[in-house]
C-alpha cells in the first residue's frame, strides 16, 4: 500500500526518484494513553501560574497556542518578564538577569512513544537500563513517580531561575532549588505541591483522579508532573494533518509539494535525520546552526557557547549537536533552531542543507522581546575560532536551489494540522489559584 500511495505521490514530482518510501501512518499504538480526567486536571495546572516561584508565569506563558506551543521570539524572557511572545518586556520592578539560552521547543506530539529524549540536548531520555527507565541529571531516587518521559521534564523549568523558579532573593521555591533542596520536606517540589494542596478545589480534583490521594496520601509533585504530561499528550497530538491522510491512503500529493516529498524522501537526504511518522529519528547531529546569546554554558562559564549534547556525554564527538526536532506544524513553529536563529524558514532549510556556506551568510535577523539583555548576542559567531568550530563539526549535506528549497516548503505545509494548532480543551476560563492566566 505504502508503494502505491508514493507513486501517486511522485506521478507530479520532476524528476522522481528512485527508491524513496514513506514512512507508516500513526495510530493510536503510537502515542500514550491518556485518561480525560488527568488531561483536564493538567490543563488547569499548565495554565496556572502558582507552579512558578513568584506566581507569576506559568508554562502556558512560554508554550502557547498563539505561537503554536512556543513564544514566537528567538530567546524569550522567562521569570521577569510581563507579556506573550515578541511583545514581552521586561518587569521594571523585577528584570530577568538573561534571556533564555535556547528557543522555546514546540509541544506537539510529545506524548508519542517515539519521543525517546527530551530538551535539544538530550539531558532526559529513556534508559531501560536504569530502575526508573530514564536518565537524567538528577538523582536515581529523584526521578521514582514520575509516570513517562514527557512527565520527568517537567523537573526541570520550575527549579530554574530564569524559566519559572526566580532569584533565590525572591521567594522560598528558588532558594530552595538553589541551595539543592528538591525532593522531601522542605523542598523545591514539596513547596510547590504544599501550595496546590492548599487550595480545596484543587485538592478535590486530585481525590477524584489519584486514588491513592483520595485514600490519604499527600498530593506530590509527581502527581501534578503526571497531570501536566497527560494533558500536553492529549492537547497537542498531531496526526491529522494532510499528509496523515496520504500516510494512510486516503488522499495524494500533487504539484510542488509532490516533488519536495520527493526531494525529502530521496536525493536531499532528508530522511537521513528526519525519519519516521514525526520526521525525527531523535538522536542528535551537528548541523552548525548559528549560535546566539547566552548559550547553554554556566554562569561562571567565560564563553557563552553551546555545545549541545556535549555537554550531557562529556564525548568531543558530540560537539555541537542537538536533538533532531520533530517537523509537525513546523512552518507555524518559528522561530527555528535549537537558539531561534532564523525567522525564515527556507533561509533555516538553505543554511541547515549547507551550513559551511549558511554560516558565512548568515543575516542575524532575528526576533527578541523587548529587553536590553540582547548585548553580547553575536559572542560567539563573532569569535572566528568559535565559528570554524561549528563549521568543523557540521554534518554536511548538499546545496539546494531556490526552486527545490520552495518544492521542500510546500511539502512542510502538508505536515500542518489545524485541529492539533488549535488544540483541544484549550486556555481555561480561570484556574483554581485565582491568578490570572496568559491568554
Amino acid at each position: 500500500m505504502r508503494h502505491a500511495i508514493l507513486a501517486g505521490i511522485l506521478a507530479a514530482s520532476t524528476p522522481a526518484v528512485a527508491g524513496p518510501d514513506l514512512p507508516p501512518p500513526l495510530t493510536d499504538a503510537d502515542f500514550l494513553p491518556v485518561r480525560a480526567d488527568e488531561a483536564r486536571l493538567g490543563q488547569l495546572l499548565f495554565w496556572d501560574p502558582i507552579l512558578s516561584g513568584n506566581r507569576n508565569i506559568s508554562c502556558g506563558t512560554c508554550h502557547h497556542p498563539r505561537f503554536a506551543t512556543g513564544d514566537g521570539v528567538s530567546l524569550g524572557l522567562g521569570e521577569g518578564g510581563i507579556g506573550l511572545g515578541p511583545k514581552r518586556v521586561a518587569d521594571p520592578e523585577n528584570p530577568p538577569e538573561e534571556l533564555i539560552p535556547r528557543n522555546a521547543p514546540p509541544l506537539f506530539n510529545m506524548g508519542a512513544r517515539a519521543v525517546t529524549a527530551m530538551f535539544a540536548d538530550g539531558r532526559i531520555e529513556v534508559d531501560p537500563a536504569r530502575p526508573s527507565g530514564l536518565r537524567t541529571p538528577m538523582e536515581e531516587e529523584m526521578v521514582a513517580g514520575f509516570d513517562n518521559l514527557l512527565s520527568a521534564q517537567t523537573m526541570f523549568p520550575v527549579l530554574s531561575q530564569d524559566e519559572m523558579a526566580g532569584h533565590y532573593s525572591e521567594n522560598e521555591v528558588a532558594q530552595a532549588a538553589r541551595q539543592g533542596f528538591i525532593t522531601g520536606k522542605g523542598g523545591a517540589w514539596a513547596l510547590l505541591s504544599d501550595r496546590i494542596a492548599a487550595i480545596p478545589a484543587y485538592r478535590a480534583r486530585f481525590e477524584a483522579v489519584y486514588p491513592a490521594i483520595a485514600a490519604g496520601r499527600e498530593i506530590a509533585f509527581t502527581d501534578i508532573s503526571n497531570a501536566i504530561a497527560a494533558f500536553v499528550a492529549f492537547e497537542w497530538r498531531s496526526d491529522t494533518a494532510p499528509f496523515d491522510e496520504v500516510l494512510r491512503g486516503q488522499a495524494q500529493l500533487d504539484g510542488a509539494a509532490a516533488r519536495g516529498a520527493a526531494l525529502f524522501y530521496g536525493d536531499a537526504g532528508c530522511t537521513g535525520c528526519h525519519s519516521g511518522p514525526l520526521q525525527s529519528d531523535f538522536d542528535f547531529h551537528a548541523t552548525g546552526q548559528p549560535q546566539l546569546g547566552p548559550g547553554k554554558a554556566a554562569r561562571f562559564e567565560r564563553h557563552s557557547r553551546d555545545v549541545g549534547r556535549m555537554r550531557v556525554t562529556g564525548r568531543d564527538e558530540d560537539a555541537y549537536a542537538f536533538r533532531t526536532p520533530s517537523l509537525r506544524n513546523v512552518a507555524k513553529t518559528g522561530p527555528w533552531g535549537h537558539a531561534g536563529a532564523f525567522t525564515d524558514l527556507g533561509a533555516f532549510v538553505a543554511q541547515h542543507a549547507d551550513p559551511s556556506a549558511g554560516l558565512d551568510s548568515y543575516p542575524r535577523a532575528v526576533t527578541l522581546p523587548e529587553t536590553e539583555l540582547a548585548e553580547g548576542l553575536w559572542t560567539i559567531l563573532d569569535d572566528p575560532a568559535e565559528r570554524e568550530e561549528i563549521r568543523a563539526a557540521a554534518r554536511l549535506g548538499r546545496a539546494l536551489s531556490d526552486g527545490e528549497i520552495t518544492d521542500i516548503l510546500a511539502f512542510l505545509d502538508t505536515l500542518t494540522d489545524p485541529a492539533a494548532l488549535e488544540g483541544r480543551l484549550g486556555i481555561p476560563e480561570s484556574v483554581p489559584s485565582g491568578l490570572p492566566i496568559d491568554r
